[in-house]
């Protein structure tokens, strides 16, 4: 049989006293004297009594539960985000339920489905690639539970949100590409209705504009970022009757796909062709051939400023949820890979 668990009732029974004071007493409340409080707090001790959490979040109106849904933790990317999200968390007594959309609309709804019903305090997203719909995010609006978007937002009014400017970095790999001598510069994008590749996309075309290079669109092709996707996109670049020079790759993960696919092809990486690519992985330091320069998005500082923002919402209500709306934009940064 399995033992009854201990309730305030009784305690309060074994010592003569009422719930109230045996439950401020736990609470080691200023209106309860000291040797009331020893002596239910031994008692407590003795018979192993939990407070009931459901009862307290009930009181408090609040879970101290965070939801974070992410594309996928199987890079080191979104695995820094959640590092920075969980760090500020914890210092708050916050717990993360975690989601992986893989990047699939559908399962991120019933991500968020899910998250509504287990009444998650507040929810941090990055969108899935193939999410055009954003019913689902309306949806959390209207139920009042705050949110704050990283790396990938959607195409929304009044939200908010923290990513990184890509535009820095932009310019800095194009920069360095033409001292080296480039100028047939490509961009292996993600997929195009992706708002995160046009945010690319614009910052590619004024880097070459600021250094007097023509863009051309063929120049400019797209992956679904899968394998398969990516090493469809190489050689449609290796296909072209002028090869580019050089290069920028949606994520090093691109990269590593396409320098593979090139290698293959017979192309010297980095002599034929330069590579340059986003987010600044570990992975670039175990490749063989890694690219040039990878441009670092800071993720755990976009992670920990989220969390951060979500807290300050908590904190101030739903009246401020509504309003004065955050968008927190962190530099991006080139780091250089190769020296030689």
């Amino acid at each position: 049989m399995e033992s009854k668990k201990t309730t305030i009732i009784d305690i309060a029974k074994q010592l003569n006293v009422s719930k109230s004071t045996v439950s401020r007493a736990l609470s080691d409340h200023h209106s309860i004297g000291l040797r009331t409080k020893m002596r239910v707090q031994q008692l407590a001790k003795e018979l192993n009594y939990e407070p009931d959490q459901t009862a307290i979040f009930f009181k408090q109106r609040k879970t101290y539960l965070i939801g974070v849904i992410l594309p996928t933790l199987s890079n080191t990317f979104f695995a820094s985000i959640v590092s920075g999200i969980e760090d500020v968390g914890y210092n708050k007594n916050y717990t993360l339920l975690l989601g992986q959309s893989r990047d699939e609309e559908d399962r991120e709804k019933k991500i968020v489905e899910t998250m509504k019903d287990h009444r998650v305090d507040g929810i941090l997203i990055s969108m899935a690639k193939s999410t055009y719909n954003y019913e689902h995010f309306e949806m959390l609006k209207k139920n009042n539970i705050p949110t704050v978007f990283f790396d990938r937002i959607p195409q929304m009014q009044d939200i908010h949100f923290i990513a990184s400017k890509l535009e820095s970095g932009m310019l800095e790999a194009v920069n360095l590409l033409v001292k080296r001598g480039n100028k047939l510069i490509a961009l292996i994008n993600g997929p195009e209705k992706m708002p995160a590749c046009k945010e690319r996309y614009e910052a590619y075309i004024k880097a070459l504009k600021q250094n007097k290079i023509k863009a051309e669109e063929k120049y400019v092709v797209h992956t679904d970022i899968t394998v398969e996707g990516n090493n469809a996109a190489m050689k449609e670049l290796l296909d072209l009757p002028k090869r580019p020079t050089a290069v920028i790759a949606f994520n090093d993960y691109v990269a590593m796909d396409v320098i593979h696919y090139a290698k293959r092809h017979k192309v010297k990486i980095n002599k034929d062709i330069t590579f340059i690519s986003f987010a600044n992985e570990a992975i670039c330091n175990y490749m063989d051939h890694p690219p040039l320069a990878s441009i670092e998005q800071f993720p755990y500082q976009q992670g920990a400023k989220a969390a951060e923002t979500l807290l300050e919402l908590l904190e101030q209500g739903s009246d401020e949820n509504q309003k004065n709306f955050r968008n927190i934009l962190l530099p991006s940064q080139l780091v250089v890979k190769v020296t030689k």
